[in-house]
């Protein structure tokens, strides 16, 4: 078996998988890029993720061997490849890793055998220039000769070929903690003659050098903590991973990855938005093609998989690759929205492999458009911002741009701070990145897990490792059963406010008024997951009651009954009977069916890109999130209510099936990114057109839902929508709500009958009538003629106290109690304008508990003076924030007592900015 070159990449990828599925592998699809139940990690970055938990023991398959393609990003965390992408010809955020994995099956002979039999036999790589590298012994761990002496029987070589490397290049970890291991790296020369003696040194721009082609990696151990030490795993097992792009280049001929046909057809692309021919080479222009190429791949795919440019946490990375790859574009003088075209061929190129990307084409194309279309709305703005920013450091000799200048561009543009580094850079300039970062509070994505907080507690683990088998769900045919208490853990509380953290203890025996988590072997508690809160109702024995809260599965296999024990005590051991809150189960079901019957309603109404981002369904709760750009319309709702309602009508009886994965999908089923599905999945079907795969609990017919009202729905990020809804009883309380709130403004506006919105009017007119004629009497009374009247004198008057200060006169006056900011905003600029062109006026005053400011700038001082720079040191004094114009701002602040300092501190601030 061989495969004639150039191979395209989807040969390569063919060939690797069946030749190992001929020796006996699995091979397994890729899993989604985000990892499930591994807070440790923002993205898949290595195809070993998805079996990290078989590795260790946590998780069983039904086979030992796995092959497999799958999907990989290193842009945050111990892997990050961001700065080197376009640069080198090598590196990309996004890749796809082709791995074989043993699990306690073969271990090293027959690893390095398979390596080198498709690598030499099928793809037919000349042995001469290949190298390969072991673990040379370091850390207390010793040399891996056992691999060295492997090496030499299967590829003949001699120590010359046989290279030995230390602990940072041969000995692989997936990040601070998890499996690891001792590992043998296979290098290709690319090039003319290969030569040895150049081993070592980084492949030059043009990519000739040595690469790793495949590692091999020999998992005997797992880091359980950070910086702890390393425990052996249950069974050595093997984790290898070869980058399709990286074989790809050897294959078909190409130096640089981004000449393989997986990117250079997105290269091409760029080129061609742009107008400018790629040459393939270091200058400017082909690096930022490059990038393009490799940022529409990160952005597609994530897009695919539900996550939407935003400021936090893996939304943050999908902007900062967007924004990145726009300002790149800019660059290259492309001035129209264009990322998403290069998106969509990436869709087009590699759909086929990857179904998701079809699937979601709509989303992909509208959801990066509309991202750049915002961005680009800010980018000229930010740009002439800095180009202010040169300037005056130009003047001042100033180098480094100001910490608070780098996090502003962020916060308010929108600009992600390592594309003001690039900015700035190109101006030879530097930016104080460690203080921006600080003043932005990690809003970029954090380094190592996504969540610190969520990593697994050793009590839970250990009582995990009470049971034989993963607790088994009896809950969606019951809501009572009897079982036996496996292990129960006293929980404290640790700690005060946000740092208070809860801390679990292993117990024998727990007694009344004691916190606790209770593990059995079978339970009718639904645990949270998939959007579905988790179950509350009682745990009873003789003479003993545990009321559950909630039912949580802190690592997979394990449901932990999170409750206060009441009466009497438990013991491990103990037999218990187990029943569920009936009336919150029921009321949950109904949400929870409603939802999907939601999800195909609005896909109906708005459009296939209207997919589910996010739920959140309990007894008194259903939320859903879903991708659309704008706001519902009324009508919209009101569309969407009636085909929900005319399903319920129905009264269409909810099945279940548990399928193949494979063969849901053949049949229509839904599937939702942002959850986690296995081999077998469970089908629900509700009527022909609703048929998605879920976990949860549901109605045994639509009937059951009863009455769907959407109670309200808003964004809650760029591009995702949240709708709020009752069903059933909750539904009706929520009409009895709002026909009580209509009786209430019918008695206070006298109305009769239909009346009411023309009552309601007239009211309104009225009370801005009347507003109007206040504000212009406390205008009047502001600018009045003497203190009498409560204006200070007038505005002649107020002028005589103007300080001239540097050129420029500035007014600082405290105005009386309950001023208006519309009307301390008018005289603001009355009192700047009768100043002169060169004046800065600050007002303020106390409205209720609220102390009010305002400042106005004449423009031709806003060369040297902004508003909106003078007024935030200001607003701090009184506990507040602010900002604006150059020549306006305004702000508010809580403690009025500190008000006449804030007022005062206008001419210090002043003196300060002109001396800067």
């Amino acid at each position: 078996m061989s495969i004639a070159t150039p191979a395209s990449s989807d040969l390569i990828r063919r060939t690797f998988l069946e030749f190992f599925a001929q020796r006996g592998h699995e091979v397994v699809p890729s899993a989604p890029l985000l990892p499930q139940n591994d807070p440790t990690l923002m993205f898949v970055n290595a195809g070993m993720v998805p079996f990290k938990d078989v590795f260790t023991g946590k998780d069983k398959r039904p086979y030992q061997r796995a092959a497999s393609s799958q999907k990989c990003i290193r842009i945050s965390g111990k892997h990050n490849d961001l700065e080197n992408v376009g640069v080198t010809a090598r590196h990309q955020t996004f890749f796809e890793m082709l791995g074989n994995f043993s699990f306690g099956d073969y271990f090293k002979e027959d690893a390095i055998a398979f390596a080198w039999e498709l690598l030499t036999k099928v793809y037919e790589v000349s042995p001469s220039r290949l190298v390969v590298t072991i673990y040379n012994g370091e850390g207390g761990f010793p040399a891996d000769e056992e691999a060295a002496a492997i090496w030499r029987k299967v590829t003949g070589f001699g120590d010359d070929r046989i290279l030995r490397l230390g602990l940072a290049d041969n000995f692989w970890t997936m990040g601070d903690v998890g499996p690891c291991g001792p590992c043998s790296e296979i290098h290709f020369f690319h090039g003319n003659e290969p030569d040895v003696s150049r081993f070592g040194e980084e492949p030059r721009m043009d990519g000739t050098g040595w690469t790793e082609i495949w590692n091999n990696v020999f998992m005997q151990y797992e880091r359980v903590e950070k910086d702890g030490p390393l425990v052996p795993l249950p069974a050595p097992s093997i984790d290898t991973g070869m980058g399709l792009e990286r074989i790809a280049s050897v294959l078909q001929g190409a130096t640089s990855n981004y000449d393989t046909d997986l990117l250079r057809g997105l290269v091409d692309k760029a080129a061609e938005l742009s107008g400018k021919p790629y040459t393939g080479g270091s200058a400017d222009d082909d690096v930022s093609m490059r990038v393009i190429a490799d940022h529409a791949r990160t952005t597609a795919f994530l897009i695919a998989e539900g996550v939407m440019p935003e400021r936090q946490r893996r939304e943050y990375v999908l902007r900062r690759v967007m924004r990145r790859a726009i300002r790149h574009g800019h660059r290259l003088g492309i001035d129209r929205p264009f990322l998403h075209e290069v998106a969509l061929e990436v869709v087009r190129r590699m759909g086929e492999t990857y179904p998701e990307l079809r699937d979601r084409r709509e989303l992909i194309a509208r959801v990066t458009e509309d991202e750049e279309v915002r961005f680009r709305s800010t980018l000229k703005r930010g740009m002439k911002i800095l180009d202010e920013r040169f300037a005056e450091m130009r003047s001042s000799g100033e180098r480094t741009l100001a910490a608070a200048a780098a996090a502003d561009l962020y916060t308010t543009y929108g600009f992600p701070l390592d594309l003001t580094q690039v900015i700035c850079a190109e101006s030879n300039f530097d930016v104080d990145v460690p203080g921006a970062e600080a003043v932005i509070h990690g809003a970029a994505e954090a380094d190592g897990p996504i969540d610190p907080n969520a990593a697994v507690d050793p009590a839970h683990r250990a009582a995990r490792a009470q049971l034989a088998q993963p607790v088994v769900f009896t809950g969606y045919e019951h809501e009572e059963g009897d079982s036996e208490i496996v292990a129960i853990l006293r929980v404290e509380a640790q700690g005060e406010g946000e740092k208070a953290r809860k801390v679990r203890t292993p117990v024998p025996r727990a007694e009344a008024g004691e916190a606790v988590e209770i593990v059995v072997r079978e339970t009718p508690f639904y645990a949270e997951s998939g959007g579905q809160v988790g179950d509350s109702g009682e745990v009873t024995a003789d003479g003993a009651r545990v009321e559950v809260k909630d039912a949580q599965k802190p690592v997979a296999g394990l449901v932990v009954h999170e409750g206060v024990v009441r009466e009497g005590a438990i013991e491990v051991g103990q037999r218990v009977h187990l029943e569920v809150d009936h009336a919150a189960r029921s009321a949950t079901r109904r949400n929870h069916s409603a939802t999907h019957v939601l999800h195909w309603a609005l896909r109906k109404v708005l459009g296939e890109h209207a997919q589910q981002k996010g739920s959140r369904v309990g007894p008194d709760i259903l939320r859903f999130d879903f991708t659309h750009n704008r706001p519902l319309t009324r009508e919209e709702i009101a569309q969407i209510e009636d085909l929900v309602n005319e399903k319920v009508l129905t009264n269409a009886r909810v099945t279940t099936e548990i399928l193949p994965m494979d063969e849901a999908r053949r049949r229509g089923a839904m599937a939702i990114f942002e959850e986690k599905y296995g081999d077998t999945v469970r089908m629900l079907t509700m009527t022909p057109e609703v048929v998605e795969l879920c976990g949860g609990t549901h109605a045994r017919a639509l009937g059951d839902i009863g009455l769907f009202k959407i109670t309200s729905e808003g964004g809650v990020a760029a591009g995702v929508r949240r709708i709020l809804a009752s069903t059933g009883l909750n539904a009706l309380g929520y009409a009895r709500g709002v026909e009580a709130e209509l009786a209430r403004a019918r008695q206070v506006a006298k109305a009769q009958g239909g009346d009411l919105a023309e009552k309601i009017g007239k009211i309104v007119a009225h009370e801005r009538e009347l507003e109007k004629k206040v504000a212009d009497l406390e205008r009047r009374i502001l600018e009045g003629a003497g203190p009498a009247q409560g204006g200070g004198g007038g505005i002649e008057a107020m002028l005589e106290g103007a300080r001239e200060i540097g050129g420029i006169k500035v007014l600082a006056r405290r105005m009386p109690d309950g001023t208006n900011p519309g009307a301390l905003r008018d005289l603001a600029e009355k009192l700047r304008d009768k100043l002169g062109d060169r004046a800065a006026v600050l007002l303020g005053a106390a409205v209720g508990d609220k102390a009010q400011l305002a400042v106005m700038v004449s423009k031709p001082a806003t060369e040297r003076l902004k508003a909106g720079e003078l007024i935030k040191p200001i607003a701090r004094i009184v506990g507040g924030s602010g900002g604006g114009r150059p020549d306006m701002a305004q702000a508010g602040g809580t403690d009025v007592g500190q008000l006449d300092a804030a007022i005062a501190a206008i001419y210090a601030e002043v003196e300060r900015a002109l001396a800067s």
